[in-house]
């Protein structure tokens, strides 16, 4: 596909098609979370059920983000766009009429394959199919998107637990998926890398071995000690096949990814900024749902509208085009160091305030909200503009590794912070809060048992509050560093 100066004809509407198939993978990344503690009581699930549940989609996803991106680029956009919406489908299906919790975690393993292809493809063709100075305007809508799927989720996941049984949740899927198949096959145009490189089939094996390694030792850290045999051992083994990935890969004459591109500053920077933004963020938002379910007593569906705020916030600030002036007009290294203080602030207002009620949460998702909308894009930008335009779908790729490895870090971490400040504290309910709840003979006892909690989760966010501050220095610096090199270069020619 060979884009004209102005980008395709029908990029707006096609924009449109392919945020409709991104969609649907975010709806299942935040609705599960809604669902917890139906899948308690109604599968039997425990905690290390519910974690393998919501792992089991990040850990096939973010192993094969970087080999999705790499296929999509060699074998056309457009045809993975439509393999992933055909997996995600069939995935959904298996996991609404799962009846056990090892049928729903297969499931969402294999949702995590379709989810992979989504999630590279679409940011992709949206880079295709738009001029270069569109490009900002197109990754705020395309972020916005993710914003809205975060606040759609939990709303949808509980209309639906409050009308029917926990199943429907993956079943709301199919017809989205099947809008969006219909719309990709209509609308969406054929495009890949014209040099047709020779497919990296061990680089796209190591890639995959090492990252699910490694996502799969954070996962389980948590739950069987940093220092277990397990985390060791699968740790180690991430790290050694991740070094002989970059190695094969400086090597070889058509790598998957390109070493070089760690040479540009501007990348680097980028790629440190969106590990510690969703480390921060992914665990911080994970424990702030369970806050507001199991503390403050809300049910699934007013849970579900009182995170909304943060999500309405970035939709409101992308698809009005506030963000792209703002990043236009301040630059891309104060851009993101701005959203970033933003949402620290607001990671901080949560934990300081949202034991005296909603109010100190509603600041601190509105702060974060408006950050996430300034800083999101600047960085997808940042990281997809230092890759060649041929080589988007590894681009993205890497943009989607990143936020999944963040992801999956925070909350692993963020949630180890907690447990073991909430153990320390009711050291017979080191279990859950659920089970510890559950237990209470008394209210005296109930109130205490959440006032642990609520410690537990304050402490936590002050964690991912200062592991978003830092993103943001070390992103601006290292960008500022590049814009500089950048312009001497200029003016030495």
């Amino acid at each position: 596909m060979t884009t004209s100066p102005q980008g395709h004809p029908q990029r707006w509407l096609i924009l449109g098609v392919i945020c409709l198939a991104q969609l649907t993978v975010l709806l299942d990344n935040t609705v599960l979370n809604v669902a917890i503690p139906s899948l308690t009581t109604e599968l039997g699930a425990a905690t290390s059920d519910i974690q393998w549940m919501i792992n089991a989609y990040s850990l096939v996803q973010s192993g094969l983000l970087l080999t999705a991106g790499s296929a999509a680029d060699r074998y056309g956009r457009k045809k993975m766009l439509i393999a992933g919406l055909t997996l995600f489908g069939i995935g959904s299906l298996a996991a609404g009429l799962a009846d056990s919790t090892g049928q729903l975690i297969a499931a969402r393993a294999g949702m995590g394959v379709g989810g992979a292809l989504l999630l590279t493809t679409t940011l992709a063709v949206a880079m295709q199919i738009f001029a270069p100075e569109e490009h900002p305007k197109a990754i705020g809508i395309w972020s916005a998107v993710n914003a809205l799927g975060f606040a759609v989720g939990p709303l949808l996941g509980g209309f639906m637990l409050n009308h029917f049984w926990w199943g429907a949740i993956f079943l709301i899927n199919l017809p989205v998926a099947a809008l969006g198949m219909v719309a990709v096959i209509a609308l969406v145009p054929e495009s890949k890398n014209p040099r047709g490189d020779r497919p990296d089939l061990l680089g796209a094996l190591l890639s995959t071995i090492g990252m699910s390694s490694l996502v799969f030792a954070i996962i389980s850290g948590p739950e069987h000690g940093w220092t277990s045999g397990r985390v060791l051992g699968t740790g180690a083994l991430a790290a050694v096949v991740l070094a002989v990935f970059a190695y094969w890969e400086s090597k070889i004459p058509y790598p998957m990814l390109d070493m070089h591109f760690f040479r540009d500053q501007r990348f680097t920077g980028a790629v440190a900024g969106a590990v510690l933004i969703t480390f921060g963020m992914g665990g911080a938002l994970f424990l702030l749902t369970q806050h507001l379910q199991f503390v403050l007593g809300y049910d699934a569906l007013e849970a579900g509208l009182r995170t909304a705020p943060l999500a309405l916030a970035v939709v409101a600030l992308n698809f009005s085009g506030l963000s792209a002036k703002w990043t236009a007009k301040l630059g891309t290294p104060v851009s993101i160091l701005l959203g970033m203080v933003l949402m620290s602030a607001g990671l901080v207002s949560i934990a300081t305030l949202a034991s005296g009620g909603y109010a100190g949460t509603l600041l601190g998702l509105l702060l974060i909200g408006a950050g996430c909308a300034v800083a999101n894009p600047a960085m997808a930008h940042a990281i997809m503009s230092a890759i060649p335009r041929e080589k988007a779908g590894v681009g993205a790729g890497i943009n989607g590794t990143l936020a999944e490895f963040g992801n999956g870090l925070g909350v692993a971490v963020l949630g180890a912070v907690l447990n073991s400040r909430f153990a320390a504290l009711i050291p017979v309910a080191a279990a859950s809060l659920p089970a510890a709840l559950a237990s209470a003979g008394s209210a005296e006892e109930k109130a205490r048992i959440t006032d642990a909690f609520s410690s537990g989760l304050e402490t936590s966010q002050l964690v991912g509050a200062l592991a978003v501050l830092l993103g943001g220095v070390v992103a601006a610096a290292l960008l500022r560093r590049a814009e500089r090199a950048d312009s001497e270069v200029v003016g030495a020619h």
